[in-house]
């Protein structure tokens, strides 16, 4: 039996306090027993535990299936890496390029072709069709409009077949500028090929048919989704979507949207998916718009009505939409992740009873989250209500009648313990804002100074930079309370018992005003009650609770359940929204979302457990301790190259640009502007000084401002809405020779003529331009736009100036199109409306002096940029 055991057995029920040592016996000071090194023990035990087991179950990968396992109808990775090997050499896939267009096109069909000589005909019928999609659509206040898009889809339907509701399998091929899109969304695109290889050539069959689309234009604002859901011959017959996107590469995707209000598609989740990572906080937090990123499954509900799970690639997002986005970084085990589950969920959804009789189906939302991805747990949202009162509850009722217990065995009155506990109240109160607050205020301290996101490239430094600030905010005040506090009745151990007793109360009263809120969230902070609401009720049932520091046995046993969830789950957030905060943009600090995420999983991890280092003489040491190492910490990412955000190849800065030539044309057909730069629209809170001591040469480098507020649209050829919100955070660096483009657009006014009403004029153009283009219209204040040939909605759902965001695929025919515009003088002979034409040229480099700039920057950075030109006019 170890010392602190004997310590914990020898202490008598009566009095706690009375079998000190005469060399330790303090009771004025509350002093107490156990050695100095115990409090430590307790911080270091736990971080040790995370470190062996939680980290390890997060990265867990299955074993990566052979071709010698094929005969097991099983997914094999090795098949879906040898497609993505072949995915990956075509390069990068801009919707418009060759590569897009006809050999991604190519590819996918050939492997299509090879999969249905292998059918099994006496059990399937496969349907393959090449959709070209045109339509328009109203998103993100700008028209999506969209000509000649490819939609590469599949059908699989089980001979005898008659249901009518399909499944959806839906992923995208096409990628950004400069990424090969290895990891988004190639994973996801070999993923499906090896799965619909299995299903078809298996002997399990299914009930519904299942519909497999790899789209050509999810990159190019969702449009090729769109093309699909709206225009599509079997689009009407899909009920239910597992949409399959990226945001990483190489780990395990993550299962963040489910629904909506369909609570049956969890369950399907369950059973399907064989290895679990999902959790209804990730849902809610992607809903409020936190993260910088969208997904398809978001246009199959808003115009296909459909539902269903929404599943991404997650981990190591700095790779993301970089040239980095290789096969190198994603082991093979990751596909046999993917596969395994897609598969699973396949199967499980398309023999889904549910699916017969779709609308028929109860609705509401579900709780759901894995458990170290070990299991899956789920229950309704409206149960998710009752249990978050019932245990926040139960909580306040077992601490209540805790107090009354220690009333009885320490023969005070029951008012004395009570008011006692008010005050420990108001100390864990302060202690809980602390424990968020200290964190936060390190965030802001290191921003204002211009060290944010210093633990980019060093994840580690979150340890010293928000983790021992939150501990040290949780344990200050209840240390200084007890060491002010005077001897009385109350042993010492039951004080620091009701120190964790208002720690509970805290959290139960953050319990209820969240689940009132209406967070199904709520559920993170009720399981983590659940698991000291037990081992209070165990103590209070025995005499446990009542001999000395005999209660912490099973409370610290209980506790590791919370600890491990807890950390394994706001570790993921913290493993996902860091490398997005390096896209987030100059507008937001964005330590100041990680520091709240550190703190708050701190708080729900260890916030029972730091109170624990009352128990020593020396817990005044581990609070020196967290304090030396938070400012450590703040040292080295405020002074130190370590603290510095960038790493070439691993944790690269984006550093988006232009190389731009604007030209303005006046109302008699003068040229009063023609000039050319680059355009830099920078994504992270550094913006541009991580540059400025390098050999990038930024001399003339000026904000925005003052053209954005002068010209329409700042008189740039801004690229698509991000480009658009960012537009007065944009800079401008001149140079002197014209910017080349491989081409200029040309619009050709056409006609105009008076309508019937005497007051409004139509004028009819024709625009020959690039497979990314946007027209900006901006009518004079007497005038107004009172019809055109793009989507009328979007007229009476938004204010001057238009954006029409124009793109095309394999068409590349001239847009023809026409604008009303209604002045009520019927003076038709002045200006009446301004227009630009902002081209992209996003599949060429651009001229030899655009390349030997973009050579200059640092390998830290990398660079997304192309040519392009603006042209504005009056008429």
């Amino acid at each position: 039996m170890g010392d602190k055991d004997k310590l914990i057995l020898d202490e008598p029920v009566e009095d706690g306090v009375k079998s000190y040592s005469r060399k330790h016996s303090k009771k004025a000071k509350g002093y107490l027993q156990l050695p100095w090194y115990f409090s430590g023990g307790i911080v270091l035990f736990w971080g040790l535990l995370f470190v062996a087991v939680v980290k390890p179950l997060f990265y867990r990968l299955p074993e990566p299936l052979t071709v010698e396992d094929a005969s097991k109808g099983v997914f094999i990775a090795e098949r879906a890496q040898a497609n993505l090997y072949d995915f990956e050499a075509i390069g990068t896939k801009v919707v418009g390029s060759d590569g897009n267009e006809h050999k991604t096109v190519q590819f996918l069909l050939k492997e299509l072709n090879l999969i249905k000589e292998n059918v099994r005909e006496d059990l399937f019928d496969m349907e393959i069709d090449l959709q070209y999609a045109y339509g328009a659509y109203v998103k993100w206040n700008l028209v999506n409009m969209y000509q000649g898009i490819q939609n590469v889809v599949v059908k699989l339907t089980p001979k005898g077949s008659t249901s009518e509701n399909y499944v959806l399998v839906n992923s995208h091929f096409d990628s950004q500028p400069t990424s090969p899109s290895t990891g988004d969304d190639g994973h996801m695109v070999v993923s499906i090929l090896e799965v619909l290889r299995v299903i078809s050539s298996s002997t399990q069959s299914f009930e519904h048919p299942i519909v497999f689309l790899i789209n050509g234009s999810e990159e190019n604002s969702l449009q090729a989704s769109h093309g699909f859901i709206a225009y599509h011959k079997w689009a009407k017959n899909c009920k239910a979507v597992i949409n399959l996107d990226a945001a990483g590469s190489g780990g395990r995707e993550l299962m963040f949207q489910s629904g909506p209000n369909t609570p049956w598609l969890a369950s399907i989740y369950k059973q399907g998916a064989k290895h679990y990572f999902s959790t209804t906080m990730a849902e809610e937090i992607f809903q409020t718009g936190l993260v910088p990123s969208y997904t398809d499954f978001d246009i199959f509900v808003e115009y296909g009505n459909l539902v269903g799970l929404d599943i991404g690639q997650c981990i190591n997002g700095f790779v993301y939409h970089t040239k980095y986005d290789r096969i190198d970084v994603i082991p093979r085990a990751a596909l046999q992740n993917t596969g395994d589950n897609l598969l699973g969920l396949v199967r499980t959804l398309s023999n889904a009873t549910e699916l017969r009789n779709p609308s028929a189906n109860p609705s509401g939302n579900t709780t759901f989250f894995d458990v170290l991805g070990l299991y899956l747990i789920t229950y309704s949202a409206d149960t998710g209500v009752k249990l978050n009162y019932a245990v926040a509850a139960a909580a306040i009722i077992l601490v209540y009648v805790s107090l009354l217990r220690i009333a009885d065995t320490s023969n005070v009155s029951s008012e004395q313990v009570l008011s006692s506990f008010v005050l420990v109240l108001v100390v864990q109160i302060i202690a809980f804002v602390l424990g968020l607050a200290l964190p936060l205020l390190v965030a802001y301290g290191l921003d204002k100074y211009g060290y944010s996101l210093s633990y980019f490239a060093t994840p580690s430094l979150l340890i010293g930079l928000y983790v021992c600030p939150s501990l040290l905010g949780l344990a200050l005040p209840s240390f200084i309370y007890l060491k002010l506090k005077s001897y009385d009745k109350v042993s010492v151990a039951q004080q620091v018992q009701l120190t964790l007793h208002g720690h509970a109360a805290v959290l139960s009263i953050l319990c209820i005003g969240i689940n009132y809120y209406g967070l199904r969230t709520t559920y993170v902070i009720t399981w983590t009650l659940v698991f000291y609401v037990v081992p209070l009720a165990f103590n209070l049932l025995t005499t446990l609770h009542d001999r000395g520091f005999s209660w912490t046995a099973i409370l610290k046993i209980v506790q590791v359940a919370p600890f491990m969830y807890n950390s394994y789950l706001f570790y993921c957030f913290i493993v996902i929204l860091t490398p997005m905060m390096g896209r987030f943009g100059l507008g937001t600090n964005p330590d100041l979302i990680i520091g709240a995420l550190t703190a708050l999983g701190t708080v729900l991890s260890m916030g029972f457990l730091i109170l624990l280092i009352n128990m020593s003489r020396r817990s005044g040491f581990v609070l020196l301790t967290l304090l030396s190492v938070a400012i450590a910490a703040i040292t080295i990412a405020s002074s130190s190259d370590i603290g510095f955000p960038y790493r070439a190849k691993t944790n690269v800065q984006r550093v988006p640009y232009l190389q731009v030539r604007r030209v303005f044309y006046e109302y008699d057909g003068t040229v009063s502007k023609d000039e050319s730069g680059y355009l830099f629209s920078f994504q992270d809170r550094r913006g541009v000084s991580p540059l400025k001591d390098t050999n990038v040469d930024l001399t003339g480098l000026v904000n925005m401002t003052s053209d954005c507020a002068k010209y329409m649209m700042c008189g740039m050829p801004l690229y698509d809405h991000r480009w658009v919100e960012a537009m007065d955070d944009t800079m401008w660096l001149p140079r002197e020779n014209p910017v080349w483009t491989p081409a200029e657009p040309i619009l050709e006014l056409r006609n105009k003529t008076v309508l019937a009403d005497g007051k409004t004029i139509r004028f009819q153009f024709n625009l020959n331009c690039t497979d990314h283009t946007s027209i900006f219209i901006n009518p004079n204040e007497d005038v107004t736009v009172s019809s055109w040939s793009f989507l009328e909605e979007y007229l009476t759902t938004n204010s001057p100036p238009y954006h029409i965001y124009y793109s095309y695929g394999i068409d590349n025919t001239p847009l023809d199109f026409s604008i009303d515009i209604t002045k009520p003088d019927a003076d038709f002979n002045v200006q009446l409306f301004e227009m630009g034409i902002s081209a992209h040229y996003m599949h060429v480099d651009g001229d030899d002096e655009a390349v030997q700039f973009a050579k200059t920057f640092p390998d830290f950075a990398v660079t997304i940029q192309w040519p392009a030109i603006y042209k504005k006019y009056q008429f």
